[in-house]
């Protein structure tokens, strides 16, 4: 009695199948969904993909290079001995790794925002798909699902999210970056003491997103680069008003203010002489003259008897 027996295997994008046989057949063909592959050593398929590797009395094997979805479902080997025909079959499952084919695009969104990241993937088996919060990198704010939803965003929740669609073949990751605008918040001044024909520095820090705009201003009036020989120089974060050679008149109360588009604020630095008194960071201070100064001191020897 003929027995047949089929073997297949699937190697990246190959596919073979091969079909055991005997001395007693006479003519072979492989079959897929009722088409004819191969009549023996004749090719009717159409498919350039398709070819003979092996038939002999021992075997009859074809192979499909580049397989796709469409070449899932069974094929059948039939075999025509003296007696009747025979077949046997198996069905071919094509596996194919994950790809995400739609994902959120980079964003830009004002803190206390709702943001949703939408990931989708194809594969099979389908992908299980998951969102984490990349860089910097936090566990806590993770999903896994297809949808990644962030209510009443804070600037602390800006940065790099990474999708990922995994299967039993592969595994298939992008990211988004998300970038949360703020208004700007200014650190507390602090005030400089220079000496008369010295070099001063007033610096101004300013956080947020976008970048903040510097403006500098003596009381009510606003300072200019290069007005009565001060410098401004803006470097991202930081602002610096610099006096190249302090006089009198540059000494007293000055004003940072930093601005972008969600709003302003602003810090008070007071450039005083060494005969100023400061009154810790208030932005107060007093000046004594020599002939007070003097007074001071006869006063505290006198408060020691």
């Amino acid at each position: 009695m003929l027995m047949l027996k089929v073997e297949c295997s699937l190697w990246f994008s190959l596919f073979s199948c091969s079909c055991a046989q005997g001395d007693l057949v006479t003519h072979t063909a492989w079959l897929n969904r009722s088409s004819i592959l191969y009549a023996g050593e004749d090719k009717w398929s159409v498919d350039p993909r398709v070819s003979l590797v092996t038939l002999n009395q021992d075997e009859f094997t074809i192979k499909i290079e580049d397989v796709d979805l469409t070449d899932e479902g069974q094929y059948i080997c039939a075999v025509q001995t003296s007696s009747r025909p025979r077949t046997t079959s198996v069905h071919i499952i094509v596996q194919v790794p994950p790809k995400i084919v739609n994902l959120s695009k980079d964003l830009v969104v004002n803190e206390g925002s709702n943001v949703t990241l939408m990931c989708l993937a194809n594969g099979k088996p389908e992908p299980a798909i998951g969102w984490r919060m990349l860089s910097p990198s936090d566990d806590s704010l993770s999903s896994d699902s297809e949808v990644l939803e962030i209510p009443f965003i804070s600037r602390y929740r800006a940065g790099v999210y990474e999708c990922t669609a995994a299967n039993d073949i592969a595994v298939d990751t992008q990211t988004v970056e998300l970038t949360v605008n703020y208004p700007p918040s200014v650190s507390d001044g602090r005030d400089v003491g220079v000496t008369l024909g010295q070099r001063g520095v007033l610096q101004c820090e300013a956080d947020a997103v976008p970048e903040a705009d510097f403006e500098w201003y003596r009381d009510d009036r606003r300072i200019f680069n290069g007005f009565d020989g001060i410098e401004i120089e803006d470097a991202g974060a930081f602002s610096k008003l610099t006096f190249f050679n302090v006089s009198e008149a540059d000494y007293g109360n000055y004003t940072c203010v930093a601005t972008n588009k969600l709003g302003s604020a602003n810090t008070s630095i007071i450039l005083y002489g060494p005969g100023a008194v400061q009154d810790g960071n208030s932005g107060t201070s007093t000046v004594f003259t020599p002939t007070c100064l003097l007074l001071v001191v006869l006063l505290q020897l006198l408060l020691k008897f």
